[in-house]
């Protein structure tokens, strides 16, 4: 029995649409890295980038469980003597909700330049509507 490997030719892209109104960050960022990645696909390499595209809308409406909205933080480094500095999860919110959720999709995809290239295909708005109506989106079910 032979392993298949996809082509460039093979790969397929299609276009979801997810409303993460009221569903919780976590569960909603790994079937996002899933779809992303192309791990539900049967031609799935490792190697190469089979995934979709995925819009996600309402990212301002995400649910988080127990005390993280205060105790979960964002940390950034500027590289400079007292340069670090923290954000919780409730102001990141408030101030960027679109971060949240790409922050949280980056740490499930390989950190390397494939995992660059599959974040690319990651569009998220924080309101309900997005500019990708010509690519006719799916509903992603969750």
């Amino acid at each position: 029995m032979k392993t298949y490997s996809a082509k460039r030719d093979d790969i397929q892209r299609e276009w979801f649409v997810v409303d993460a109104a009221g569903q919780n960050l976590g569960r909603l960022a790994t079937r996002i890295a899933t779809v992303l990645r192309g791990k539900h696909k049967p031609i799935f390499t490792p190697s190469m980038d089979t995934g979709d595209f995925v819009i996600v809308v309402n990212a301002d409406k995400i649910a988080v469980t127990g005390r993280k909205l205060d105790q979960k933080m964002y940390y950034r480094y500027s590289g400079y003597p007292g340069g670090l500095k923290e954000t919780s999860l409730r102001r990141m919110l408030d101030t960027h909700p679109t971060r949240v959720i790409e922050f949280a999709v980056r740490g499930m995809l390989p950190k390397n330049r494939l995992g660059r290239a599959m974040l690319k295909k990651l569009k998220v708005y924080a309101g309900g509507t997005h500019p990708h109506a010509a690519q006719k989106p799916k509903p992603l079910e969750l």
